[in-house]
């Protein structure tokens, strides 16, 4: 769009996955883009691609590990001396580790909390108080179908996307009389890289039915676009959700448990609708 072409989205996670779809889409409609990851060479590669196709006016490609607690100001900063102003912030970057708690590495889920949790709200914090000043501007927040229950065997990423569930519409309620906008996505499975890297290919939730990334990231840019404060992705994903205002958590639990344990050969998959 041609109104566009003056605003900015900053996209972390953007290398692939759901982030790569977010790039596509805000590109299309004219967007300039701030790219950020831990993969600079696919962050060039998506990045001035999108460029090329859509004649974008800028495209700034950022290498960040936003595990690291000083990440998140270091891009604010770079930026405002670049005089990047960001219109549109999408945390979408974010991690899982599979398995119980008791058994998994300490290391491993304080990096997701600082990923998941502290990076996002350090982000949205630096941010939000430029979007406030001008009275304009839009935020998507990657939560999660397990915002609503709890999840064994993803125990602390079950938590943290809870988190960011809450901290959204809390924060869109407070700009409720200003021109800005707080969305949170609500995926379930789907086919990235997501289950790969939380040790958890082998689940029934990995092995059963999978959302695309692009239907995924389409029903949040349209609800980012349309003021949305919340969207739940997918038909039977909004039915689990549904569900989650119904059954006890302990049943919620149960259920969650049954979608993260190893698929056995020979054992079915039944329980679609119970989907990370």
């Amino acid at each position: 769009m041609e109104g566009n072409k003056q605003k900015t989205v900053l996209i972390t996670g953007a290398s692939n996955g759901f982030g790569m779809e977010f790039a596509k889409l805000f590109a299309k409609d004219g967007y300039n883009l701030v790219l950020v990851a831990r993969s600079v060479e696919r962050l060039r590669e998506l990045g001035y691609s999108l460029q090329d196709e859509h004649q974008l006016q800028q495209v700034c490609i950022v290498q960040s590990d936003l595990s690291r607690r000083e990440a998140p100001q270091e891009i604010y900063d770079q930026l405002k001396q670049q005089g990047v102003q960001v219109d549109v912030l999408v945390n979408n970057a974010g991690v899982g580790v599979h398995g119980f708690f008791h058994e998994t590495e300490l290391d491993r889920e304080l990096d997701l909390i600082q990923l998941n949790i502290t990076s996002l709200v350090h982000l949205t914090k630096l941010f939000l108080k430029d979007m406030v000043s001008r009275n304009e501007g839009k935020i998507l927040n990657l939560a999660s179908i397990v915002s609503f229950m709890p999840s064994p065997l993803m125990a602390v990423y079950a938590a943290s996307k809870a988190f960011v569930l809450s901290f959204s519409e809390a924060l869109q309620n407070e700009v409720k009389d200003k021109n800005i906008t707080i969305t949170a996505l609500c995926p379930g499975a789907s086919d990235t890289y997501f289950f790969k890297r939380a040790d958890a290919e082998n689940s029934r939730a990995a092995n059963g039915p999978l959302s695309s990334p692009e239907d995924v990231a389409k029903d949040g840019y349209d609800a980012l676009m349309k003021g949305e404060t919340r969207v739940v992705s997918g038909v039977l994903n909004k039915v689990q959700a549904g569900i989650s205002n119904v059954l006890p958590d302990s049943a919620l639990a149960s259920t969650m448990r049954f979608q993260m344990e190893e698929k056995q050969d020979g054992t079915d998959n039944r329980i679609p609708e119970s989907r990370l």
